[in-house]
């Protein structure tokens, strides 16, 4: 358990560590950012963003997920390449049809979602459905092979590249909206040729008889990928339209400063596929899936509790003032990441019983108790609502997944520890927000004195095992012993 668990640690943190610096540099750079933007201006950047990530996963077909299953299915380097080459050409081709025709219509495009005219962001939107699609891609090349050094560099040149163009057009040239979306764009593309030019052997014929097998075990998790990502932009484009633009700015900010969630997802979601689907024995893979989800519960709980306790002085620090509303989606979003991850667990466990159209009803049900929470929560509860929306719509999607997924492929869950967790970390949280100060010095210190107390609670109440308590004091003497 340790081998597999070290792995997803070292895979997820490589995969991960531009993100990282990406999410310090951001956070570093919001307070410029959010003095040169306005709420209005930065939630129109978001929903695009927001939008292009949505209408990419139908652009991709499903042909991502099916190229990470398929290329563990068979061991021959010939037709591994052969697997590349076809997902590879065939999501190039899609995405410069779909991304042209964006472009082409960007005026209408851009009323229709944004309800006035803004045919420049929209152009920009198309680059960047098209660069995102096809460097989601290339970045899957290199996870199937567990090629981290090299994932890392892309990845950390695409953010110092993404950091150096949006400063320029955002604080330099004062682009607004539109700077922000070239920024993060512009670098993909660039970067995205980088990838080609050292992946080019994944170029070359596209194969028939692997692009149907591929398409069918794909394309069924489309209406589910679609539906789970819906919920982080059905809300956003809700406020946008309904509430006001100003409040979408407030709750986009609220998503990035949730980043060490965010993070923790994303590297969950690039580093679990591989690791899940190449664990030969099914017995050994229930036990693993059990073991990893308990410790990711773990760690995401401890996160959202900090964000629920401090995220008042997280906003703070990090946001202009006109920013510090932000704090009331804070807790909600972070929460509603951390269920994501949950999800991807029962997802891997339907995709290696090769069932995967199951995902499609968990995450419709998801996606209509979202819609209907945003319509009863937001007119009283503004942001907030939308953060609660979102947290109910995942936990009806989870319950929804498990009991479609339980007998597919049987995992024994450690259920008494993960409502350890969340009774501990979630009774200190409310509790510390009912009843301690929310501002000042005296605020703060008593709220980190309750979230500092949560791990001991959970050592008082026997959560942590005797074997998983020695190898924390192992991990934790080794470096100073090797200091030493």
């Amino acid at each position: 358990m340790t081998g597999y668990l070290k792995r997803l640690l070292t895979t997820g943190a490589a995969y991960q560590v531009a993100d990282a610096v990406s999410k310090l540099i951001a956070l570093a750079l919001l307070p410029v950012y959010t003095r040169h933007l306005t709420r209005a201006d930065y939630g129109t950047a978001e929903l695009l963003l927001t939008t292009i990530i949505l209408v990419s996963i139908i652009v991709r077909a499903g042909l991502g997920e099916a190229f990470v299953r398929f290329h563990f299915l068979d061991a021959d380097p010939d037709r591994r390449r052969q697997l590349a080459r076809t997902a590879t050409g065939t999501l190039l081709a899609l995405s410069t049809v779909v991304a042209g025709a964006c472009a082409i219509a960007a005026e209408p495009l851009s009323r229709a979602l944004l309800g006035a005219s803004h045919p420049d962001e929209l152009r920009a939107a198309a680059l960047g459905l098209w660069a995102f699609t096809n460097l989601e891609l290339a970045y899957a090349l290199l996870r199937v092979e567990e090629r981290a050094r090299a994932f890392a560099i892309a990845s950390l040149a695409n953010v110092l590249l993404t950091v150096a163009l949006t400063v320029w057009l955002v604080v330099g040239r004062d682009e607004g909206a539109l700077g922000l979306l070239l920024g993060n764009y512009v670098a993909s593309a660039v970067v995205l040729v980088g990838l080609w030019i050292a992946l080019r052997d994944s170029f070359g014929r596209i194969h028939g008889e692997q692009l149907r097998p591929m398409l069918r075990y794909g394309l069924p998790t489309v209406p589910a990928e679609v539906s789970v990502f819906a919920l982080f932009f059905v809300d956003r484009l809700w406020l946008y339209r309904f509430e006001s633009e100003d409040a979408a700015g407030l709750y986009s900010l609220s998503v990035k400063l949730a980043g060490v969630v965010v993070f923790t997802v994303r590297a969950f979601q690039y580093a679990w596929p591989p690791l899940a689907f190449s664990i030969e024995s099914d017995e050994e893979a229930s036990r693993v899936y059990a073991r990893i989800t308990t410790y990711y519960v773990l760690f995401t709980g401890l996160v959202v509790a900090g964000l629920a306790l401090l995220g008042r002085w997280v906003v703070r620090l990090f946001a202009a003032p006109e920013f510090f509303a932000a704090h009331e989606a804070l807790p909600w979003v972070a929460l509603g990441w951390a269920l994501y991850g949950l999800f991807l667990v029962l997802v891997a466990m339907a995709g290696r019983a090769q069932v995967t159209i199951r995902n499609a009803p968990a995450a419709l049900c998801g996606l209509a108790v979202n819609i209907a929470l945003l319509a009863a929560l937001v007119p009283p509860l503004g942001i907030a609502g939308a953060g609660i929306a979102l947290v109910g719509a995942y936990v009806v999607m989870l319950v929804v997944m498990w009991l479609l997924t339980r007998n597919l492929f049987h995992v024994p869950f450690e259920w008494a520890r993960l409502a350890l967790v969340v009774a501990v970390a979630g009774g200190l949280s409310v509790l510390g927000e009912l009843a301690l100060p929310d501002a000042g010095v005296t605020g703060f210190v008593s709220r980190a004195a309750v979230l500092l107390a949560i791990v001991p609670a959970l050592y008082a109440t026997r959560f942590f095992r005797p074997g998983e308590v020695a190898a924390a004091r192992r991990l934790i003497t080794r470096p100073v012993a090797a200091s030493g």
